[in-house]
């Protein structure tokens, strides 16, 4: 399997950046699909941006498209979320998720990702 351990959460005001990073070990390779999610108290978990390691191909969530960029370094096995104009709304924890598949076509927000990381949380006040 693979490990993840996400790190640079923290606390910010409204209108600035945060970026986050998941450090991957184990069997880390070009056919990953990895994944941001987030989880604000009292709510369910919901994906914020997926992008498939081989093309980088990505995919975002409505409410961060234009604001939060994903990438992924497969030579440092990383994968990044650079947030900007953050909202309150943003506040959540936020996890690292990954899972082998053999094309994008199967890498996008309805993929059943199998490892997490623990989380990072990120406080965003207005």
């Amino acid at each position: 399997g693979v490990q993840l351990v996400e790190s640079g959460g923290g606390s910010v005001q409204a209108g600035g950046s945060l970026r986050l990073s998941c450090a991957a070990s184990g069997s880390f390779h070009r056919y990953n699909c990895l994944a941001w999610f987030r989880q604000a108290p009292g709510r369910e978990r919901e994906v914020v941006s997926v992008i498939y390691t081989t093309d980088g191909t990505t995919y975002y969530d409505d409410d961060v498209n234009g604001r939060f960029t994903i990438s992924a370094d497969n030579a440092k096995n990383t994968v990044s979320l650079q947030m900007n104009s953050l909202k309150p709304d943003d506040t959540a924890v936020y996890y690292c998720a990954e899972v082998f598949v053999w094309n994008a076509r199967n890498c996008n927000n309805r993929t059943d990702f199998v490892d997490w990381g623990q989380g990072t949380q990120v406080t965003v006040s207005s």
